[in-house]
């Protein structure tokens, strides 16, 4: 029987450090790798997101994005 879940593309990724933390304790929740953790977030990606929040994170990450690359 094959696998529901083939993890079959590998990336590398740079992640924030508040980021990682929160992927990491997310996915301990879930009781999934991080790898699971992010193929589930983004499989589901409409479901779990709140559009107009999202928009405006965005916008605000955005907007600090080049101070935290300093």
């Amino acid at each position: 029987m094959p696998k529901r879940l083939r993890l079959t593309r590998r990336f590398p990724v740079a992640m924030t450090e508040d980021g990682y933390r929160r992927l990491k304790s997310f996915s301990k929740e879930a009781g999934l790798d991080e790898g699971e953790a992010l193929s589930f977030l983004f499989e589901n990606f409409t479901s779990v997101i709140d559009e107009d929040n999202l928009t405006h994170r965005l916008r605000l990450f955005n907007s600090e994005l080049e101070a935290r690359k300093r």
